[in-house]
């Protein structure tokens, strides 16, 4: 069986436009998650040096991690695309106890390193977690990159979620359960 697929140039041009109207191209974070609102938010500091606010965006209350959630970072400094690339990598090693294996680690750093740009303060990057897809990623303007892997997708997130992250107190705040 063969398909002949002939568009003119009105038929391509609708064509494009009812792709770029659907959330598998949404351009802004709010068009793939419509109604999300604030779980919770907080800031990481080192040393006492404010890094980032942090926000966790969702449509559930409570929260489920197993739903489609945004987290959206501010920055207050300068950080490289490769150190944010491999401070990521080296926490995804850590919380996943070294299960992932070298040539995969590689290939995520490769994908981190193409979805990530250096960022100044104010810069902003959002991620956006598809469960059982993967995740996209977000600047203040248009979409960065998408990787369509649940799998990286999981432990990219859990640097944040997870409950042996390195900032339990960030954790508290961003799910809501800051005491």
């Amino acid at each position: 069986m063969s398909f002949n697929f002939c568009c003119t140039r009105n038929s391509l041009a609708a064509l494009l436009m009812l792709a770029l109207s659907t959330n598998a191209f949404a351009l802004d974070w709010h068009e793939a998650l419509p109604n999300a609102t604030p779980v919770g938010q907080g800031e990481l500091r080192w040393f006492g040096l404010k890094i980032y606010s942090a926000r966790l965006w969702s449509q559930r209350a409570p929260f489920d991690r197993r739903a489609p959630f945004a987290l959206e970072l501010t920055y207050h400094r300068h950080i490289s695309r490769e150190r944010f690339v491999q401070s990521s990598s080296e926490e995804i090693q850590r919380l996943s106890e070294h299960r992932f294996a070298a040539d995969k680690l590689v290939a995520w750093e490769k994908l981190m390193s193409q979805a990530f740009p250096d960022v100044n303060e104010g810069d902003q990057l959002i991620g956006l977690f598809i469960p059982g897809q993967g995740c996209r990623f977000y600047d203040r303007n248009k979409m960065l990159a998408e990787i369509n892997d649940p799998e990286f997708a999981e432990a990219f997130f859990s640097i944040w979620l997870d409950p042996r992250t390195r900032d339990a107190e960030l954790r508290a705040q961003l799910l809501g359960t800051e005491k």
